[in-house]
């Protein structure tokens, strides 16, 4: 192995991965194919009790579906043997002992030093205590034990994690040196605050991968917010991929300070994603939210929806919300749609009908000449006929143009939809 760079990600399968994990793994990843290094993946599995095998699934089937995937995989779990006896080493050489049926490590404490990729030099005078368990009476490891022998026998170059372990740093350094390991490179990540202030958690938007997914974010809108926080590529570019990420990312433009989560800007960065993709991509992307509501996603009436909500959409399932008029006959009728129904429009929506009735070319333009023609020959404004038009046919006040729903939506269902809304316009 060498040189080479290996860096790693250590969840701990007790939960599902969570937005502030999922960036560590994703700044490791960058790093790693940046530097042609490997991507490690360690299952930190050795609390039975919590572990469990359905967030070990999750944790794997995110990082996948972000496209993380891992070059190894190494679990805790099996290696206990490996602790218990570098643990016996320390005890051998005088440097741990035996207390209470667990083997504790008595620090000989002197300043530590490291130079952090991220935060420059960091250094500690004093330990928070004078001695560490290494291996517990149960005969499993403790973090900092457990961490120190797998980066070094993983050959791990540099930990890059979040600042909150920037207190095991010297810990940990006090054990390679006990141990005689090489001590590897550090970068801790700046943490992720809510946006009301305050860290990130379940009840501040903190969700897991798989909930954001369920939502309808894209993968590549959540690499790319993810990077943005902690990171920006250069010449204010905020909208990038990873494969771009790969080839300008360094560690020294990680910002020191706290990133705030704003899912107003996660759902503005996914947007962007989304426009990116084919009608055709987005059919494939959208179609386990539309077998959901039983809708049919083999013919090519939904391409047609699609390119009339691609540029408005900023998840995939406001796709369903903004459409499902589309595909179903009964739909709610907002509050203001119905105000605009209110008003006696019902001459105007008769002749209307007529025009469209007697259109043998049904397609926007030229619905679009009979509306216009309509509305100057009554003499009245064409947002006076739009508005209510498109509450009609919708259910809605705002939406895609109105004379391409139109076309999309087809002259049997507009005129039987027009008809219909005669019958809530006051006399």
């Amino acid at each position: 192995m060498g040189n080479s760079v290996r860096v790693r990600f250590a969840p701990s399968p007790t939960g599902f991965l969570h937005i502030g994990t999922a960036r560590t793994a994703l700044f490791n990843y960058v790093y790693a194919k940046r530097n042609n290094g490997k991507f490690i993946l360690r299952i930190e599995d050795t609390d039975f009790k919590r572990s469990k095998p359905e967030f070990l699934n999750e944790i794997l089937d995110s990082l996948k579906w972000l496209g993380l995937e891992p070059d190894e995989i190494y679990f805790q779990s099996e290696r206990l043997n490996i602790y218990k006896k570098y643990a016996q080493k320390l005890v051998d050489e005088g440097k741990a002992f035996l207390k209470e049926g667990a083997i504790v490590f008595k620090y000989e404490f002197q300043e530590v030093t490291f130079k952090d990729l991220i935060r420059g030099e960091i250094k500690f005078t004093e330990l928070p205590k004078s001695e560490e368990v290494l291996i517990k009476s149960d005969g499993t490891p403790t973090y900092n034990f457990a961490c120190v022998i797998d980066d070094a026998l993983l050959e791990i170059s540099c930990v890059i994690r979040g600042d909150d372990h920037i207190s095991n740093t010297p810990k940990q350094i006090l054990l390679y040196k006990a141990l005689g390991f090489k001590i590897p490179e550090f970068a801790h990540l700046p943490m992720i605050l809510a946006e009301e202030g305050g860290k990130l958690s379940k009840r501040k938007g903190a969700v897991s991968i798989r909930e954001f997914r369920e939502q309808g974010f894209l993968a590549e809108g959540i690499c790319n917010y993810l990077l943005l926080l902690g990171w920006s590529p250069k010449n204010n570019q905020e909208i990038i991929t990873l494969e771009e990420a790969i080839k300008i990312f360094d560690l020294k433009d990680v910002k020191k300070t706290a990133a705030t989560f704003s899912i107003d800007k996660l759902k503005w960065v996914n947007q962007n994603h989304i426009r990116k993709k084919s009608t055709q991509e987005l059919k494939e992307l959208l179609k386990p939210f539309l077998e959901k509501e039983k809708i049919n996603t083999s013919d090519s009436y939904l391409e047609k929806v699609i390119s009339l909500f691609k540029e408005r959409i900023k998840t995939l399932k406001d796709f369903l919300e903004y459409s499902k008029y589309f595909f179903v006959d009964t739909f709610e009728f907002e509050k203001e749609a119905l105000e605009l129904l209110k008003k006696n429009l019902k001459n105007e929506f008769t002749l209307l009908i007529e025009r469209f009735k007697n259109l043998s070319d049904f397609r926007a333009p030229l619905i679009e000449k009979e509306f216009r023609e309509l509305v100057a020959e009554l003499n009245i404004k064409a947002k006076d006929l739009i508005h209510p038009v498109r509450a009609a046919l919708s259910g809605k006040r705002i939406g895609p143009s109105l004379f391409e729903m139109i076309e999309v939506l087809g002259k049997d269902r507009v005129i039987k939809r027009l008809e219909k809304a005669k019958e809530f316009m006051e006399v």
